[in-house]
């Protein structure tokens, strides 16, 4: 095939392939089959390679990302991202369109109806039907370059289809990630002991800030679209031009309704309360716009938000359901946790089966007596809540449920933890939930990091007599672990391999992954910077462990007790043999810094050129200190993409400042 043959095959197979994209992913009528779409990319990509002259960054090639990591680069928006004053009642709405009337000075206006999708904004430029550039919505004024990511994004247009577009516009809109990929994304960190995502909009807006393209694709982001800008918009009202956008190739809300009246208004929200829960994407409220483009230029903006809109915001989501029974469950460090099992009911997208009802203390104010009808909240979050009792579908003759007495697992007699709601099992080293946690614990991805020991795992190891203290595992050997069920040679050598790597896991992380009783890992690394060595934290008195920052008198005694048992300290010893780190490394025990020294900090958002680890190190690293919420005592708040609202209300309330990524960074470069 000479140069000009492929120049023509090469456009061919791109304009079949955005239509057939198109076709799949915005109208839902695939024309051809998935094997024969892939057939015609790999036959593309081929000739790609072949002939680099003509390279295209909006071939529908590109979509599988990158690896090549980079920041991200800041661009200010042409028109600023205002946010949308929130209401939460009908009444408020029916406020809001009263003074509508009142600024338009008639009832000749029309509104429009939209769905609130609960994701991550974006603004995206286009220029002569292409794609040119992404961009979050960041601080409102300006955000980052995201157009790798979003490239990734299948649903979003790289090249329009035919139309009446002009030849420049921004569209914004949001970028989401539907239930199903949410729920299967949190079942793969569940199993590889990462922590989940609260909900989809967190994980949209993690997935679009990643470094790497390529992982961005794997993630299958969907996106929303709700505002188109330009100089030369097609039509003069809000409505036509979301219809003509749809007609371009984006996805707009199906929701999008015009509305006349007051009456209208209220049955729209009404209906969307209801079948909202049907949709694939979590949403959390409606938005109403003035459709007309004249009158929404005549009302005007307040500071902060347009005159011409207003969100509602649904209550969270809420269901009655019926009790089935309580379940009792020991954790890892004994406690005992009451577990409501329910009937099936969806809320937010996923069917909820169980939530926690956390201790004794929490069953007696609720007052949940056995079949008990009960109501579980959800809100968007991943965690559900049992929030009430319909007690008038009460049995007349329901026993209260009462607390177990003794431990569900081993049947030792539980004791009440001195000033805490909680009851404990005492029977820490022989409870099996308590030494597999541990097991589990120990192994995980932020402790030792040991690959392939998961829950079950762990309870294989201990079922068969293999590991019953986590010292145990460093006597593992891969003849061992093939023998068990399940457990292949690969397998079994993946986790004398991952035993074999956590002997160079540093101090910090060892101390977090012994499990002493109320020792996190913030905590944990507090405490190796202090005591330096293990040698030196078992020689240390309880009063000279209160004297570790954030260690007061009932910490200090949970760690004075660990030491003091022979379990643990045979535990230490062998841990210590066995070459896994007994001490901070020489880069920690080198001299830090003091740029934040006497400074208490709080992370929020997400951030572009450190994780948020990374800056809880580099806090600490600069004599600071990190807390997880806000108060009097605060400094200042590392405030990153997606701050959440209740701490930016908390900030401005308490006169607290927000400092954001750049100037933080800023601060530390100038010290």
């Amino acid at each position: 095939m000479n140069s000009i043959e492929a120049k023509s095959k090469i456009e061919s197979l791109r304009t079949e392939l955005h239509q057939h994209n198109h076709n799949y992913y915005i109208l839902n009528s695939p024309e051809i089959s998935d094997k024969e779409f892939d057939m015609m990319l790999k036959e593309l990509e081929s000739l790609e390679k072949e002939f680099p002259e003509f390279d295209d960054p909006l071939s529908p090639t590109q979509r599988v990302g990158s690896d090549l990591s980079k920041g991200f680069e800041h661009v200010v928006h042409t028109h600023p991202m205002m946010s949308l004053s929130n209401s939460y009642s009908i009444e408020e709405v029916d406020d809001w369109f009263d003074r509508v009337r009142r600024g338009i000075g008639s009832d000749d206006f029309e509104i429009v109806g939209e769905m609130k999708f609960d994701g991550t904004s974006i603004s995206i430029t286009y220029q002569n039907g292409r794609m040119v550039r992404a961009v979050t919505r960041g601080d409102g004024t300006q955000g980052d370059d995201v157009t790798a990511n979003v490239k990734t994004i299948r649903s979003i247009p790289l090249q329009l289809q035919p139309g009446n577009w002009p030849d420049e516009f921004e569209i914004r809109g949001e970028i989401l990630m539907p239930w199903e990929v949410f729920e299967k994304l949190n079942a793969e960190r569940a199993y590889n002991e990462e922590p989940l995502f609260a909900n989809p909009r967190n994980a949209a807006s993690g997935t679009l800030k990643m470094q790497a393209s390529k992982e961005v694709a794997k993630r299958h982001l969907d996106a929303r679209f709700y505002y188109l800008l330009s100089d030369n918009l097609p039509y003069d009202n809000h409505y036509d031009n979301m219809e003509a956008v749809k007609r371009w190739g984006f996805k707009v809300s199906k929701a999008m309704a015009k509305l006349h009246s007051l009456e209208e208004v209220n049955k729209y929200i009404s209906y969307w309360d209801v079948h909202r829960k049907e949709l694939p994407v979590a949403t959390d409220g409606l938005v109403f716009k003035v459709n007309s483009l004249r009158q929404q230029l005549n009302l005007g903006y307040t500071a902060k938000s347009p005159r011409w809109a207003i969100a509602f915001k649904f209550n969270p989501e809420k269901a009655c359901t019926p009790l089935r029974f309580v379940s009792f469950e020991t954790g890892r460090m004994g406690i005992v946790t009451p577990v409501a099992n329910l009937e099936p009911v969806l809320l937010s997208g996923t069917i909820v089966k169980r939530a926690s009802l956390h201790n004794d203390d929490i069953i007696q104010e609720l007052d949940i007596h056995e079949g008990d009808w009960l109501y579980v909240e959800k809100g968007g979050e991943i965690i559900p809540k049992i929030t009430g009792v319909e007690v008038s579908k009460r049995q007349s003759n329901a026993s209260k449920i009462q607390f177990v007495t003794k431990c569900p697992e081993c049947g030792t007699q539980l004791v009440r933890i001195y000033g805490d709601a909680a009851w404990c099992c005492p029977n820490h080293y022989g409870c099996r939930p308590q030494i597999t946690g541990k097991i589990e614990h120990f192994c995980a991805r932020r402790m030792m990091n040991i690959d392939g020991i998961g829950e079950e795992t762990a309870e294989m190891l201990f079922d068969c007599g293999l590991v019953e203290h986590i010292a145990d595992l460093y006597d593992l050997t891969a003849d061992q672990l093939k023998s068990l069920e399940r457990m292949g040679e690969k397998s079994a050598q993946r986790i004398i391999d991952g035993i074999e790597a956590s002997k160079s896991v540093p101090f910090e992380r060892v101390v977090y992954a012994l499990s002493i009783p109320n020792v996190g890992e913030t905590t944990a690394k507090r405490i190796a910077s202090a005591v330096k060595t293990m040698d030196n934290m078992l020689a240390m008195s309880e009063a000279e462990l209160t004297e570790i920052p954030d260690v007061g008198p009932i910490i200090a005694k949970c760690i004075y007790d660990y030491l003091r048992n022979p379990v643990s300290i045979d535990n230490i010893k062998r841990l210590a043999k066995a070459g896994v780190q007994m001490s901070l490394s020489e880069e920690k025990l080198a001299p830090k810094g003091n740029a934040l020294e006497g400074k208490t900090i709080v992370i929020s958002g997400t951030f572009s050129h450190h994780s948020r680890d990374e800056y809880k190190d580099i806090i600490e690293r600069e004599g600071g200190k990190h807390t997880g919420s806000i108060s009097k005592k605060t400094s200042f708040v590392l405030a990153g993409e997606n701050m959440g609202p209740a701490k930016r209300e908390k900030c401005e309330k308490l006169g607290i400042p927000m400092v954001s990524e750049s100037e933080f960074l800023e601060m530390l470069n100038n010290q």
